[in-house]
């Protein structure tokens, strides 16, 4: 993992590999930003000028490397673009600090450390800083340079930069602390999401994602439950079983709690964990199945986000449901056409096995319902249907609450998060009926991620606050990465549902 520190060196002083200024786009060119000021000063006050020479324009993701001249302990200035230069009070906003970070980080893998002197006024600025330059320098290099002859068996991979040296901090100030302390803790449990959603499915089965949740568990506290196959045959927990037997890889049913002895109010999130997609006897096209390790971003993000709240102690008990099954086809799988009696004992015909994880879903959504919690929150990578609508970048937000579903997109857009509130329109409902069951899986094909999200609510319990995110878009990065954001797995609703949980501590919410 990459280390962090707070540094009370000046960025001419500090010995490290790199040094990271900010650098914004003014209307006459280039603008060196706050926390440079000696950098600039070492340049003879021309820093801007060269950066010009350079092509630098200080737009956002922009990054010139040059020489630290003979004024800095650093051999190299690595100027990181912030964007146009702020209206109003000249303060960049967090997400440009997290994403000029972000881009800081990834320029400088395989670097040893880099001090970053990018405008730090407040907690708030070094926390998005931090954030930003943790989440950037993740690397995913497991099953890189096994044929390697290097001691480390890793030169095939290039190693996230080591360490971050956090200039204009204030390492003794209490909040500056504790903001360093929550952006470790959280950019932590976000790469440990990344990498289980990067794992092939060969190896993050059901029962080994379970594991890795009880491992963690046990290292932060929080209780863990884990619900075999045979506990779920005797529970009745028909819609994951059903997802789950055409596989060799028996299904799982995770619970973690994590709770506080001055907690006003329970949250519970509920996570679709389908360890790999193949669309089940209903089976994915050609050029569909690639990525679909990733169909258990959602379960991942719940545990995440459950442990990163006992790692911040937050008063307020978190609980998560991991709804884990790999949809295979196979002579047991479940066919177009079959009836699953769910945990709620709804029925449920199956028109396309490859509409698996509101079937996942629905019995975790009852079990949570179960305990009344003030409010549940589901995550799923669940319809393509949403990525048309919203795109790659950003996740859909349904609720039954309208008030309930405005403050998680507020928290969502505070946070970093793209993410767009979604209608819930009633007359969709009329398409799942079903002849032979209570309700079917599938409905009308326009309007396919809302139709989703209705057929979810239907395993809510009554009076229970719930919100649904789809973060099908979002949660893995086939492009190119930009700002802090990888390629592949990138923790998508994490920072959202912290963010939520200290909110409910809080009693913000209601």
């Amino acid at each position: 993992m990459t280390a962090l520190t707070l540094s009370t060196a000046g960025a001419a002083t500090l010995r490290a590999d790199a040094l990271v200024v900010g650098v914004a786009k003014g209307a006459k060119g280039p603008v060196v930003a706050p926390g440079a000021e000696a950098v600039d000063k070492a340049f003879d006050g021309k820093l801007a000028a060269v950066l010009e020479t350079l092509g630098a324009t200080g737009a956002e993701g922009e990054v010139t490397k040059l020489p630290a001249p003979s004024g800095l302990k650093t051999p190299v200035v690595l100027a990181v673009g912030l964007g146009s230069v702020p209206e109003k009070d000249g303060s960049f906003s967090a997400e440009s600090l997290r994403r000029a970070a972000g881009t800081a980080s990834r320029a400088l893998s395989g670097s040893k450390k880099a001090a970053f002197a990018l405008p730090v006024e407040a907690s708030e600025d070094a926390e998005a800083v931090a954030e930003g330059a943790l989440l950037g320098a993740y690397a995913f290099t497991a099953y890189q340079g096994g044929n390697s002859d290097s001691k480390d068996g890793k030169s095939g991979a290039k190693q996230p930069l080591a360490e971050i040296a956090l200039l204009g901090a204030k390492p003794r100030d209490k909040a500056f602390k504790a903001a360093a302390e929550r952006a470790i803790a959280l950019t932590e449990e976000i790469n440990r999401a990344r990498d289980l959603v990067n794992t092939p499915p060969n190896d993050l089965t059901p029962e080994a994602f379970a594991a890795v949740a009880t491992a963690a568990g046990k290292e932060n506290g929080v209780k863990v439950q884990v619900l075999d196959e045979k506990a779920l045959v005797k529970g009745g927990f028909g819609g994951i079983l059903g997802v789950g037997q055409g596989s060799q890889n028996p299904p799982r049913l995770v619970k973690l709690s994590y709770t506080h002895s001055k907690a006003a109010k329970t949250l519970a999130l509920v996570g679709k964990g389908i360890t790999y997609d193949s669309g089940g006897i209903s089976l994915k096209p050609a050029g569909h199945n690639e990525t679909m390790k990733c169909d258990m971003s959602g379960a991942a993000a719940v545990f995440a986000a459950v442990v990163t709240a006992a790692r911040l102690n937050l008063a307020v008990n978190v609980t998560a449901y991991l709804a884990l099954a790999e949809n295979m086809p196979s002579g047991s799988a479940t066919r177009p056409g079959d009836v699953l009696r769910m945990y709620s004992g709804k029925t449920v015909e199956v028109l396309n096995t490859d509409a698996e994880g509101r079937l996942v879903l629905a019995d975790a959504l009852w079990k949570a319902s179960e305990e009344k919690p003030d409010a549940i929150v589901d995550v799923a990578t669940l319809t393509g249907a949403m990525v048309l609508a919203l795109g790659n970048r950003t996740f859909g937000i349904m609720s039954n609450d309208d008030a309930f579903r405005t403050s998680i997109h507020e928290i969502a857009e505070e946070v970093g998060e793209q993410s767009w509130p979604m209608p819930m329109p009633a007359e969709l409902r009329k398409g799942m009926d079903s002849p032979t069951a209570d309700i079917a899986n599938m409905g009308e094909r326009m309007g396919g991620g809302l139709v989703a999200g209705l057929f979810l609510k239907e395993f809510v319990g009554e009076g229970i606050t719930w919100a649904h995110l789809d973060i099908a878009g979002p949660a893995f990065h086939e492009g190119a990465p930009f700002g802090y954001t990888p390629k592949g797995g990138t923790g998508s609703s994490v920072r959202t549902l912290v963010k939520l949980a200290e909110r409910v501590a809080a009693g913000d919410l209601g």
